[in-house]
């Protein structure tokens, strides 16, 4: 597997995402954006890119912040992902100039495309999608599903699938179905999967670590999770 890290930009701004592939296997591929948490681009976001490259796709892990800048605690996250936050238009942009920079790999089908994430990265995904991006679908893991921006009627080309927690305080049921009722009304192809007992950040085993209430690990319902991400590609990628 080649994987490397790789520098492009978004304006004026630097960003060093995380490129994975089989260098073994030759031609053009389907690739994956992969967007992390809000604690930047880290060892979570790399091994599923990792795995993603050992199904058979370019993976590419992108920067949120810029200069691969990677925090530890919840409120310096919170001070970087608020200004992304507070204005959509820049959310957006700053996950297409990724997703443009996975496109112009030499190996990357530029027609089958896909985003997923998690937590934060989620948001990045489904801002892709109601924002029109060429993608065939994307996956949403424990992301936040709510935007300052619903997706227009028509708008949404990407097929959607939204992996949440029953259990994750911070993706409540009315935000959940506050996303459902915006999809409806955008005539969008989309599916959400609530795991019972699962918090957030449930398919990051170092979540423990934080010991916050309606956060954490769940080793079921990551398997599950990644499994229905896998089919669902299988299903967008197969003409």
């Amino acid at each position: 597997m080649k994987t490397e890290t790789v520098e492009y930009k978004d304006g004026d701004v630097t960003l060093r995402g995380y490129l994975a592939f089989d260098d073994k296997k030759s031609g053009k591929r389907p690739g994956v954006l992969v967007m992390p948490e809000a604690f930047g681009l880290g060892d979570h976001a790399k091994k599923r890119a990792e795995r993603l490259a050992e199904l058979g796709y370019v993976a590419f892990a992108g920067d949120p912040y810029g200069n691969g800048v990677e925090v530890s605690s919840l409120p310096e996250a919170m001070k970087l992902a608020t200004p992304l936050f507070t204005d959509p238009s820049k959310l957006r942009k700053r996950g297409r100039a990724a997703l443009d920079h996975l496109a112009s790999m030499p190996q990357t089908d530029g027609g089958r495309l896909a985003a997923i994430g998690f937590c934060m990265g989620g948001t990045f995904s489904l801002e892709l999608a109601r924002d029109g991006a060429p993608l065939r679908g994307i996956v949403s893991f424990h992301g936040g599903l709510q935007t300052q921006r619903p997706a227009e009627p028509g708008k949404v080309k990407a097929k959607i699938l939204v992996c949440t927690g029953a259990d994750d305080t911070m993706i409540p049921f009315e935000q959940v179905n506050a996303f459902e009722a915006e999809m409806i009304k955008a005539g969008a192809d989309w599916q959400v999967i609530t795991y019972g007992g699962a918090k957030h950040s449930f398919t990051n085993p170092q979540s423990d670590s934080l010991r916050m209430p309606g956060i954490g690990y769940n080793k079921l319902v990551d398997a599950r999770s990644w499994k229905a991400m896998a089919d669902f590609f299988e299903e967008i990628f197969a003409s």
